[in-house]
């Protein structure tokens, strides 16, 4: 019987249209459940996500049954419609059309989710 085995590990960056600030930190916690849920769906797993405002980061371990342009026009779809759904004022609601995406080792997940936690902090001194 042959198997395939894959650990691929992506770290996933995309940002709202025109970088509008429209992911409400109240709801930020529920985004990312629901973002993890669509994963699995796609048979692929949310390890870490933060963000900002205007942009999410994610560490994804991703399925090979799914390429990363498929999974992430999934996920961005499924997103954007639950958001849609959260309030009225939401209902023109999109995600920018690209994506930033970088393959990571197994080696580095401590380090990248160590990043990602850090977003807000990040971007708050980048403004200072």
């Amino acid at each position: 019987m042959a198997q395939t085995l894959t650990k691929v590990y992506i770290h996933v960056v995309f940002s709202t249209k025109n970088r509008d600030d429209l992911i409400a930190p109240e709801f930020e916690k529920e985004l990312f459940a629901y973002i993890g849920g669509v994963l699995r769906k796609h048979n692929s797993v949310l390890i870490a996500a933060n963000g900002t405002e205007n942009h999410v980061h994610l560490l994804i371990s991703q399925s090979k049954n799914i390429s990363l342009s498929d999974l992430l026009r999934e996920l961005k779809k499924a997103s954007s419609l639950w958001i849609k759904t959260k309030n009225s004022v939401f209902k023109n609601f999109q995600w920018q059309a690209g994506f930033g995406a970088f393959s990571i080792g197994q080696s580095q997940i401590e380090t990248v989710m160590n990043y990602i936690a850090g977003q807000k902090e990040h971007h708050r001194t980048e403004l200072i």
